[in-house]
């Protein structure tokens, strides 16, 4: 299963390489804006997000624009686990793990007050698998009792949604996927 997933990890690279510059900001914005639209977020105060890396959805943006009318969480790799942390606008954030910019200050711990979790992805299949970097950080995180019945969203380019991605017994679903279409699953 390993070198399935790392065969298609690969060929999804490839095909993300591919996208001109004007592609990813296109196909961002308009997956941001249907972020935007879909009910779940409007509903939601407190939301975890993602900062995005140069092969994903770049939310950048998008995180300076909601961050003072929501509370936005973001990931932070702690050892074999994600810790969150709260996003301000225009605070100074750190490159951690991975090179990933993340939030300073203190752990946010209120599970419970988490209304929407939205992911990346290098693939999500049309079932609402998702097929990660490799690691299991976000399938351990989603696994976490807490997070169980929270909504999940995966946002990812239209190139990433698949037909199929190969599953473990591990891996967390989301409940949505969304590009620059909605996928209700």
């Amino acid at each position: 299963m390993t070198t399935t997933k790392q065969a298609l990890r690969q060929q999804v690279r490839q095909t993300l390489r591919a996208l001109t510059p004007a592609q990813r900001a296109r196909q961002s914005a308009a997956a941001l804006r249907q972020l935007e639209a879909d009910p779940l977020f409007r509903q939601s105060s407190t939301v975890m997000l993602f900062h995005s890396l140069p092969d994903e959805i770049d939310t950048h943006g998008f995180l300076e624009a909601w961050g003072q009318a929501k509370r936005l969480l973001l990931p932070v790799v702690r050892g074999e686990d994600l810790e969150l942390r709260r996003y301000r606008p225009q605070a100074p954030l750190r490159c951690g793990a991975y090179h990933i910019a993340e939030p300073i200050g203190e752990a946010f711990t209120d599970y419970a007050g988490i209304q929407l979790i939205v992911v990346p992805g290098v693939a999500f299949d049309t079932a609402g698998h998702r097929l990660g970097r490799g690691k299991g950080y976000y399938d351990r995180f989603l696994s976490h009792p807490r997070l169980r019945q929270v909504p999940t969203i995966g946002l990812c380019f239209p190139c990433q949604l698949l037909r199929q991605v190969p599953v473990e017994p591990h891996d967390v679903c989301v409940g949505k996927v969304i590009t620059s279409s909605i996928y209700n699953l």
